[in-house]
């Protein structure tokens, strides 16, 4: 159930000025061409026990693979950082040991029948932090059948990952299915942020299927699915899940500084919880009327938790 920038709404501010209309996304024949002829293979989450597994018809494949990996000289270096087709990886400047990668969009995606995937791997020691440039919307397109978008990360002992990408919106019309796996060492750190806005402004959201799986060491301590739109199993919108409210998002923070002290769970504001993983990490789970407060609500979050760590046991202990 934290896809990638590849349209021109910007921020968690999108939500709040993209126009209402939703009319069928096209892309410029030589683009699509181009980017069906790049097929690559993609790398998709283990099924759950009995989870549906959309299919998709002919549309857009496409991989971006980034590697990261300590340069022993005290920072970390890119050996890997290719994309193809919406999908654009680029570095940008780092900070002290951290590099910085930020996911450009090269054309409109995800449409109908597309299938994206981001894989992603931090080496032992290296750190890394990857953004996007803009919020990505999902949108019918011309190819019938949903689309796919897989994000696969990995992290090996030592290593840290920041996964902030912007905010995913799910346009009337849309049918999307998104999948992000993380599996990381027994010392590996990650920071994981995920934010779906269901619909633009003064808009009917499509169909969105959002599932979010950690495992670390190789137990799993986290693997939730949420579906949400037109045809989605009943309930979604009711007072159980998101009751009304129009954003939804995650923040998985895993630290081995919470194998000796869990965090313990409690209420983070008006719509918001954080709970500890049967692991090293902890869950925020958050629902707000809009993405600006989502936005808000989580950043809040990570700052209490990075606190946390800091220093002696504080609140959230």
């Amino acid at each position: 159930m934290d896809g990638t920038g590849m349209t021109t709404a910007a921020g968690p501010q999108a939500a709040a000025v993209a126009p209402a209309t939703s009319p069928t996304a096209t892309r410029p024949p030589e683009a699509a061409s181009a980017a069906r002829a790049a097929t690559a293979t993609a790398v998709r989450a283990a099924p759950a026990a009995d989870a549906p597994q959309p299919t998709t018809s002919a549309g857009v494949r496409a991989t971006a693979r980034i590697v990261a990996r300590h340069d022993g000289r005290g920072g970390t270096a890119l050996p890997v950082l290719a994309g193809e087709g919406p999908l654009a990886p680029r570095r940008t400047r780092g900070s002290g040991v951290e590099a910085r990668v930020l996911l450009v969009g090269a054309m409109s995606g995800p449409l109908g029948g597309d299938r994206l995937t981001v894989d992603a791997r931090v080496e032992a020691g290296a750190r890394l932090r990857i953004g996007s440039a803009a919020a990505t919307i999902a949108l019918p397109g011309q190819v019938p059948g949903p689309a796919r978008y897989d994000v696969r990360l990995t992290v090996a002992d030592g290593g840290e990952l920041h996964w902030l990408p912007e905010q995913l919106i799910s346009a009337h019309g849309s049918d999307l299915y998104v999948t992000t796996r993380a599996d990381l060492a027994p010392t590996a750190r990650l920071v994981l942020r995920e934010e779906q806005v269901l619909g633009r402004a003064a808009e009917q959201p499509g169909r969105l299927t959002s599932r979010l799986a950690v495992r670390i060491g190789g137990r799993t301590v986290l693997d939730q699915e949420l579906a949400c739109g037109p045809g989605a199993p009943g309930g979604w919108d009711g007072p159980a899940v998101l009751a009304g409210h129009r954003a939804v998002g995650q923040l998985v923070f895993v630290r081995p500084e919470f194998a000796r002290t869990p965090v313990a769970a409690r209420v983070l504001g008006e719509g918001a919880a954080l709970v500890p993983l049967a692991g090293p990490a902890a869950l925020v789970s958050a629902v707000a009327p809009d993405a600006l407060r989502l936005r808000r609500l989580l950043d809040e979050a990570l700052t209490e938790l990075d606190r946390a760590c800091a220093g002696p046991p504080g609140d959230l202990r």
